[in-house]
Formats: structure tokens, sequence, C-alpha cells
């Protein structure tokens, strides 16, 4: 056995290291996605255009707008002069929020009566929606009680409660910290499958697959024979990407990278064992890619948690979700990165991960039938 998955696996190397070509897009391409996709999903609410209809005027008017301008959060982009004019600006994607301070608004604060400020927000991607609007009403308390200190002539003012929030594992909030870990499992899902799922289905377009339909190894040998390389290949993406992580884009590393890194081992070869068990039961190039990527790259952004959050998700798509390798390294990964999570918090996941992988390696063993044609 030993001599006959030895030769497959010399074989299969000797192909990949004479197309250097693919070799190269395999382990540069990977590195230029998660640049794109670490800069384009950016879940942090900066610099959203204001647009503000102020229909008084006044000095506390200003002051009052003057809070929504003090960071990064909102940049003011300009006054409407009327309600229609700010309808335009927010239909023709314009501005994000708008403010709409009512007449008399100085006055009724003076007199010590209550006012209503209207906040609009273009709720077309809810999530940024709704931290917008969170936004704006602590503004918006903030304000409040700069005139309550000021009505009661107490400037060190303390109200009754205070709220001291502590945000642990991520406490700067930084989007970039939560969706690199997880972009980790996507990116491994994206190129690994498709070089590994053209391997048999190459052969099988070229006709030498009649070759190892005469010879004396077993389907096991073969199917480990190219597993092993295009895993070592996709392992390396591994590598790449987590330096660049780690190093370019500063995401700070509580847990232990080895834990992080035999994790990986165990979702790349998972990763291409896909791709064999595609090209297995597919004839032509053009199929194995098509249903490498039904089977790889869209559960990993869909059933992941990577972008949507698995709890939002029905009872019994929850349970679907188990059935993809990605959901758990994408656990495993934020999991050691952001917490510093072991072994011992992390073993149900990777139990999963290791029954995935002997599973798609076997099915994809006993689905290829060795025939004379």
């Amino acid at each position: 056995m030993n001599r006959r998955f030895i030769a497959v696996l010399i074989k299969e190397t000797r192909e990949i290291w004479r197309d250097p070509y693919t070799l190269g897009m395999a382990i540069g391409l990977p590195f230029v996605m998660l640049l794109l996709f670490a800069y384009s999903t950016n879940l942090d609410v900066k610099n959203m255009s204001l647009a503000v209809f102020d229909q008084d005027k006044s000095a506390l008017s200003r002051s009052y707008i003057t809070q929504f301008t003090t960071d990064d959060t909102f940049y003011l982009k300009g006054y409407a002069s009327s309600y229609d004019e700010l309808n335009q600006w927010m239909e023709n994607d314009t501005v994000d929020t708008a403010l709409v301070i009512p007449p008399n608004f100085g006055q009724t604060l003076t007199a010590r009566r209550p006012e209503t400020v209207q906040i609009w927000v273009d709720g077309s991607f809810p999530p940024t929606a709704n931290v917008a609007i969170n936004y704006m009403q602590a503004f918006n308390a903030r304000f409040n009680y700069a005139q309550l200190a000021a009505i009661v002539g107490e400037r060190n003012l303390k109200p009754a409660i205070d709220v001291q929030p502590s945000v642990w594992f991520n406490p700067g909030l930084k989007s970039i910290n939560y969706v690199v870990p997880g972009l980790y499992a996507v990116i491994l899902l994206a190129f690994p499958p498709l070089l590994s799922a053209l391997s048999i289905v190459k052969e099988k377009e070229q006709g030498s697959i009649q070759q190892v339909f005469v010879s004396p190894i077993r389907s096991a040998e073969l199917i480990l024979g190219k597993l092993i390389p295009y895993g070592v290949i996709a392992f390396i993406e591994m590598l790449v990407i987590l330096a660049m992580g780690i190093w370019g884009f500063r995401v700070p590393f509580e847990g232990s990278i080895w834990l992080l890194l035999f994790a990986a081992l165990i979702y790349v070869f998972g990763a291409v064992g896909i791709g064999l068990l595609v090209s297995t039961v597919t004839e032509t190039q053009v199929a194995a890619m098509l249903a490498a990527i039904v089977l790889t790259m869209m559960p990993a952004l869909i059933f992941s948690g990577f972008i949507y959050p698995i709890f939002n998700m029905p009872e019994i798509m929850q349970w679907y979700t188990y059935l993809f390798p990605a959901r758990h390294f994408v656990d495993i990964s934020r999991s050691i990165v952001l917490k510093g999570a072991d072994l011992r918090t992390l073993w149900f996941q990777m139990s999963l991960m290791i029954a995935y992988v002997a599973a798609i390696f076997t099915i994809a063993a006993l689905r290829f039938k060795k025939k004379v044609g």
C-alpha cells in the first residue's frame, strides 16, 4: 500500500510543481482576497453623511447640531431649506441620515418644555441603520444631560444611574478584529476545493485515468495521494493569510497559534476533500468548478456565521449549519484569536471537523469506482 500511495503522492506533487502559474495563483489569490474582504466587510459606522433642516436657526439649535459632528461618526453634508429638498437628498442617496429641528426649538427648551426632534435614517441596510439610530440617540442624550446641568446650575451634576459598559474580547469594538478571523474559514474554502476538484476530472478528460483503472492501486490510496499535496498548499495559504491578519491588520491574538494551526490543518483537509469528492461525481472541469463553488463558498458565506449571526436564523436553519465545516472553523478561529479559548472549550467543534474529514474521505473513496473503459 505504501509504495502505491507514495507513487500517487509524488506524481500529483510533480504535476502541481510543473504548473507554477496555478501554484502562484493558489498562494497569492488568498492574500488578495483577504485584503478585499477585510476592507470591504467593515461593520463599523463612520463618516455617515448628515443633513440638517434647521427651522429654528437659534444658538441653541446650532449647539444641538454640533453634538453630532464632534467625532468621525457623522459629517455634516449640508443644510436643507425645505422638507422637499431633504426628501430629495434621501431619495437620491445624497445623505445617509438627517436631523429635522422644529421652529421655536430654542424658545421651547429655554421655557423648560419638552421638544421633539426628528431623525431620518436610510434603512436600506438595517444593521448600519440601527447603529446610526443608537449613535444619534446617544448624542441626543448627551445634549439633554448638558441642558439639565445648565438648568440646575450644577456643572458636575451626577445622574441617578451611571452606566459603565465593559466590553470583553474586543474592547475597541473594531469590526476588523471580528471579520479577519472569520475570513480564514471563508478563504480556505475558496481555492483549495477548486484545485482538488479538477485533479481527477482533468485526468478523465485527458483519458489518463484509464491508467489508474488498470493499475493495482486502491481507491483510498488514490484519494489520499491526491489529498495530501493539495492539503499542503491549502495549509500554506492559511499561513500566508494568518501572517497578514496578525502583522498586516494588527488583529490581536489572545490564544495559542499552534492550536489554531492544528484546527486549520484539519479544516484544510476537509476543504480539499470536498473538491476530491466533487471530482469523483463530475465528468467535466466546468461542472466540477460549479459544484465546488456551490458546496463551499456559498455555505461558507451564508451558514458559517461569518456575516449573518447564526442565533438570528430560524431554529431548523441553525441545526442545518452544523453540516458545514466553515461554521465550526469560524467559531474556533474567533474563539482562539479573540477569547484565547483552549482545547477544553473547543473540543466539540474540533471533533465535528475531524468527523467531517473522515466522512468526506470515506465517501470520496467509495464514490471512485475503478473500471476499465
